[in-house]
């Protein structure tokens, strides 16, 4: 008995005779070529044993011929399938093979036309970057069936490295040899944490290096997805503008040409992905058709609009009243939200009176400065001279503001201290240089005889530089901040934080400048300054502020009131009180000084300056300069009132006037 079944063996002769009637079984290690010999060898065989002899029975020659017929029916019909499949696997590599997607095959009387000349040389050069690239593609690698084997655990039986575990027992104990050190000794603790560092960076460098390698290895695949979309794009471009050739109606509607474009772009995307050029062009040129027959409906609409324009603008007009009605009710609270939005998001975000106890301690630190240079002569004597250059102390409470709001967005005088302190460093410099000169005097001496002669002695002569070097915050600011955080410092600089007079910025009074002729002021027991009140009266009608605050040291516009008082004091040849804030600086001098006057002061004095709380609540507003009074009315010369210099008058128990600043014009 034999895999191909039962078998009858002459022991004599040693030949084998196949006795079963079961078909042998296709050896499947021999190619198909091979194994149609075999079954052909078989079939001779069969046919020459089955054939009828004269001295054969005939009842045993029918069986042989009915095995012999099946066998044949059975190579015959493997022989036709392993056929057919190796054709049709065999069509399918050719055609694979001789397709070429991104390629258009353009007919001359496409190639001859002019208009059309252009975007095939885009398609043809596209194409062959797309084969190009799809030649620099590595070659698929063979692949192999895998057939399941059973698993069986594997074996690490007289694999065992006998060192590895006194090793990895060595390496235990000196990694907690040096633990312990590393409490004790802070040099071996360094060279412990250099050597744990030294170890993430060299794997942090073999995954760079990695993944260096797999991108390359990825870049002849993007290069071709690359071309293959570039090459669609310019045969879509190519069949467009042969829509506008064979349709040149639509070259006069824009949104007709615009949206005929899009779908042609759309259909030969969907033609590629399935099945190919030839199905992108079969699609393309439906496309056309459906372009021409749109354009066709266009010039029906046109006419229609044109033999009836008052219906249809009547139908027009009623379609845009609706849809404004609808807009107009639907947005309202979208409107309503997004305008509380946008005074939200300029405002400042913090309390009002962290944002003035903030300004104060600035302003504090600007104080300390003033009073560390006006006592330089006395901290460092001995100088022959001290030269001073300095810029203007002071700063706009609302760059600060804006600053701190756009950096820390909410902050406290506690939050914020570590910050106003560094952005102080920075904007003032102070800088002291000596300098020593050799300088000659003539001296009177007498020699032996009696004679008296001049000699040029020399000496030197010891020079102190002081200089204060200042840069607003504004400047500061890019340098600062991120992007973000500078465009939110720019907008709160706009808007002043929606709290313009928080800082004593002025007064929001728009009314005109009050006439005073007529008016009989009281003097009272206190001299005042008349020049300097003429002075101040002869700047009504300045705007916006220049050039007080320019004169200050600032290089744009601020809230300027304190600016202008400061000005007029200097302007009459007084040099303080000089200030920017009224809370933070203008108050506290006076009072500082003892020349502070609360609101029932009664003996005012032309040039005083009177200081305003327009909230109530205890924060110098604004500020200006004293008239006179007429024993009810108090009248003023205030810059920044509405932008302008104004005369104003109040009466003398009204609730915002703070105070008054006292002037000794002795």
């Amino acid at each position: 008995m034999s895999r191909d079944g039962l078998t009858e063996q002459n022991q004599t002769t040693g030949e084998s005779e196949l006795i079963s009637k079961r078909i042998q079984d296709a050896d499947f290690q021999k190619t198909p070529e091979q194994q149609a010999a075999q079954d052909a060898a078989q079939l001779q065989g069969a046919l020459s044993t089955s054939s009828p002899l004269p001295h054969a029975p005939e009842h045993f020659s029918k069986p042989q011929d009915a095995a012999a017929e099946r066998v044949m029916e059975h190579i015959g019909a493997g022989q036709t399938r392993k056929a057919s499949k190796k054709a049709v696997r065999r069509a399918q590599e050719a055609a694979a093979s001789k397709a070429q997607p991104s390629r258009l095959q353009f007919t001359d009387e496409e190639r001859a036309t002019p208009e059309l000349e252009k975007y095939i040389k885009k398609s043809d050069k596209a194409a062959d970057r797309l084969d190009a690239a799809r030649a620099a593609l590595p070659p698929k690698k063979k692949s192999r069936l895998q057939f399941d084997k059973q698993e069986t655990p594997p074996s690490f039986e007289g694999k065992r490295n006998p060192l590895s575990r006194p090793a990895q027992e060595a390496g235990i104990f000196v990694h907690n040899k040096i633990h312990s050190v590393e409490k004790d000794n802070s040099g071996v603790e360094g060279a412990h944490k250099s050597e744990e560092a030294a170890e993430r960076m060299g794997k942090y460098g073999v995954r760079k290096v990695k993944e260096g390698y797999r991108s390359h290895k990825l870049k002849p695949y993007r290069k071709a997805a690359q071309a293959e979309k570039a090459a669609a794009k310019a045969n879509a471009n190519f069949y467009y503008h042969k829509a506008l050739h064979d349709n040149p109606q639509l070259r006069s509607n824009p949104l007709s040409r615009f949206m005929q474009k899009q779908k042609i772009k759309r259909e030969y995307a969907k033609a590629v992905r399935k099945g190919g050029a030839a199905t992108a062009k079969k699609a393309a040129e439906s496309t056309r058709k459906a372009a021409k027959k749109t354009a066709e409906e266009t010039r029906k609409a046109a006419l229609f609009v044109a033999r009836h324009p008052v219906g249809v603008l009547i139908a027009i007009a009623a379609l845009l009243l609706f849809i404004i009605i609808f807009a107009g009710l639907s947005s309202c609270s979208s409107m309503f939200s997004g305008a509380v939005n946008g005074v939200v998001g300029t405002s400042y975000t913090s309390e009002d009176s962290d944002l003035v106890a903030v300004e104060n301690n600035y302003a504090a630190m600007e104080n300390e400065l003033q009073a560390e240079i006006d006592n330089i002569e006395s901290t460092h004597p001995g100088y022959d001279e001290y030269r001073y250059d300095l810029d203007a102390i002071g700063h706009n409470p609302h760059e600060l503001a804006s600053y701190l709001t756009a950096l820390l967005q909410s902050y406290t005088p506690q939050s914020a201290q570590a910050e106003i302190e560094r952005i102080f460093d920075m904007q003032y410099t102070l800088t002291l240089t000596e300098e020593v000169e050799v300088r000659y005097r003539t001296e009177t001496r007498t020699d032996s005889e009696g004679n008296s002669y001049t000699v040029e002695v020399p000496y030197n002569y010891y020079i102190l530089n002081v200089k204060l070097e200042t840069r607003p915050i504004t400047s500061l600011a890019p340098e600062l901040l991120n992007d973000e955080q500078l465009e939110m410092f720019r907008v709160y600089m706009e808007t002043s934080g929606n709290k313009p007079l928080i800082f004593g910025g002025g007064s929001p009074d728009g009314s005109p400048s009050e006439d005073i002729s007529g008016v009989q002021f009281v003097n009272g027991t206190r001299p005042g300054n008349t020049a300097l009140v003429d002075l101040a009266k002869r700047q009504v009608g300045n705007v916006g502020g220049y050039p007080y605050w320019s004169w200050y040291g600032f290089n744009s516009r601020v809230e300027w009131c304190a600016c202008f008082v400061s000005w007029c004091y200097n302007q009459a040849g007084a040099s303080e009180p000089r200030f920017s804030g009224c809370q933070s600086q203008g108050v506290p001098w006076f009072q500082s000084r003892g020349q502070w006057g609360a609101r029932d002061y009664e003996n005012i004095a032309p040039g005083d300056a009177i200081f305003f709380d327009w909230d109530l609540d205890g924060s110098a507003d604004h500020v200006g300069i004293v008239i006179g009074t007429d024993g009810s009315r108090i009248y003023t010369v205030e810059g920044n009132s509405g932008d302008a210099c104004k005369i104003k008058s109040y009466a003398l128990t009204y609730e915002c006037i703070k105070g008054y600043g006292l002037m000794n014009w002795d």
